[in-house]
C-alpha cells in the first residue's frame, strides 16, 4: 500500500460509500488488522480510481459481475448499487445491466439482484 493510493481510495470510498472503512474495521479489524485499509487502498485507490474507464462504467461492470455471481453477493451488490447511483447511474441503467446478466448468471440471480436494487432505490427514496 502506498500513502497516495490509500488516500485516494479513502477519499473516493468516503464519497461513494461513507463509513465503509470504519464499518469494515469495526467488524473485522480484531481478526484482520489492516484489512479495511487494504480494501480501501486496493478497491478504491487502485481499481475504481484508475484512468481509462469512467467511474460509472466501472460500477456497471461491478454490478454485472456481482449479479452473475449470485445471491451470496447481495450485501456487496447493494453497496455497489448505491455507489453506482452516486457515480451517476440511473435506476434504469442498473436494472438493465442486472437483467442482461440473466443470460449469464441465470434468472434467479438476476431476479435476486433486481430485488436488491429495489431495496436500495426504496432506501434512496426514503432519504429524499
Amino acid at each position: 500500500m502506498t500513502e497516495n493510493t490509500t488516500q485516494t481510495g479513502r477519499e473516493l470510498s468516503e464519497r461513494l460509500n461513507p463509513g465503509m472503512e470504519d464499518a469494515l474495521n469495526a467488524r473485522y479489524g480484531h481478526l484482520l488488522p489492516g484489512m479495511a485499509e487494504g480494501v480501501v487502498d486496493f478497491a478504491y485507490g487502485r481499481q475504481y480510481a484508475r484512468p481509462g474507464l469512467p467511474l460509472r462504467d466501472r460500477y456497471l461492470a461491478t454490478i454485472a459481475a456481482l449479479t452473475a455471481l449470485g445471491g451470496q453477493t447481495r450485501p456487496q451488490l447493494m453497496v455497489n448499487i448505491a455507489g453506482g447511483r452516486k457515480a451517476g447511474l440511473s435506476k434504469e441503467e442498473i436494472a438493465e445491466v442486472i437483467w442482461q446478466m440473466a443470460l449469464y448468471g441465470g434468472f434467479p440471480s438476476a431476479i435476486n439482484a433486481l430485488n436488491a436494487a429495489l431495496e436500495v432505490f426504496e432506501a434512496e427514496d426514503d432519504n429524499i
